[in-house]
């Protein structure tokens, strides 16, 4: 075999497989050198290191959702306003009726939204960019609307305590949260029949359609799937921060899609891995920490973290 078959051989087989491991490489290089930078200002502490499980949990949580949404080929960019409004309900459901009914409602609310989202998309054939946005203003209304841009504070420490506020020993509630929930996505995306229609639809809904896969409802069950997964980062916002704001979330949805991109999975759907959208998510937690110790102020920080993704979405694996 000659030289150019040889190189032929690489870029064709190896290269895309050293890509698809190159989000592992990613992490592991920016924690050694945040490491080593930041020996002296508290980055190797457990309480630093369980800090930034606590700040991403919420983005974790949501980007499981959104993977399954990107994988089966949609977008939702409603999110940020399903978590400020699904907080706010439960934060009042619970002042009145307990930590049950508070938990249904908000992950009710969730589930609703994307339930009419999903109806818009599949049974309007609206586009899910142009019906995200639409419900995003709606929702981010009522948030705004129901409690008059104030607070609802949350007194419950049973409440704060599951959803945020409390630790197992030195485990954060909200680590224990978030490997539940990607433990779960990872499973059913990668190992239920559910989660190889979704790749299926993502990548060919016309060929799917013919495999006998009702393609409208997978998609349709994609979006109650991210809206529960909003809400309950609505709850875990709560819990930790003891309130509800209508402004929960409101930053959120870029970072989402930078963390499931950044992540190794596909714009163009077809592909899905959850296990990729969490280390997408601790990147950009380490980043946020790490640029935050050495000093740096918010628009150096926002200059940094753009280089930063930039360099791991190109070292990352290309969409064919």
């Amino acid at each position: 075999m000659d030289r150019n078959n040889k190189m032929t051989l690489l870029s064709g087989s190896l290269l895309p497989k050293l890509q698809g491991y190159a989000i592992y490489l990613i992490v592991i290089v920016i924690f050694i050198i945040f490491a080593i930078l930041l020996r002296d200002k508290g980055f190797l502490t457990s309480f630093n290191l369980m800090n930034i499980f606590r700040q991403t949990a919420m983005i974790s949580v949501m980007a499981v959702g959104f993977t399954f949404v990107l994988a089966g080929g949609e977008i939702d960019l409603s999110i940020g306003s399903i978590v400020a409004l699904s907080a706010l309900v439960g934060a009042l459901v619970l002042r009145e009726y307990g930590i049950v009914l508070a938990v249904l409602a908000a992950l009710g609310i969730g589930a609703l939204i994307g339930f009419i989202n999903g109806a818009l998309v599949v049974k309007m054939a609206m586009p899910s960019f142009l019906v995200t946005i639409a419900t995003m203003s709606i929702v981010t209304g009522f948030a705004r609307w129901i409690t008059n841009l104030s607070a609802v504070p949350v007194t419950n420490k049973i409440f704060s305590f599951i959803f945020g506020g409390g630790n197992l020993g030195p485990v954060s509630i909200l680590f224990v949260w978030t490997i539940i929930v990607v433990l779960i996505g990872h499973l059913v995306i990668s190992k239920t029949s559910f989660g190889r229609k979704v790749i299926a639809v993502g990548g060919n809904k016309t060929a799917a359609a013919f495999s006998g896969i009702n393609v409208s409802n997978v998609k349709w069950i994609l979006f109650v799937i991210m809206g529960i997964c909003s809400a309950l980062s609505g709850l875990l916002y709560t819990g930790r921060m003891r309130a509800a704001r209508y402004n929960y979330g409101e930053a959120d949805l870029l970072t989402v899609i930078a963390a499931v991109i950044i992540g190794g999975n596909s714009i163009m759907g077809g592909k899905g891995t959850v296990i990729g959208a969490l280390v997408g998510s601790i990147i950009l937690g380490m980043i946020n920490n790490g640029l935050v110790l050495f000093g740096l102020n918010v628009e150096q920080q926002i200059i940094f973290r753009g280089v930063i993704i930039l360099v791991a979405v190109a070292l990352g694996p290309r969409d064919t």
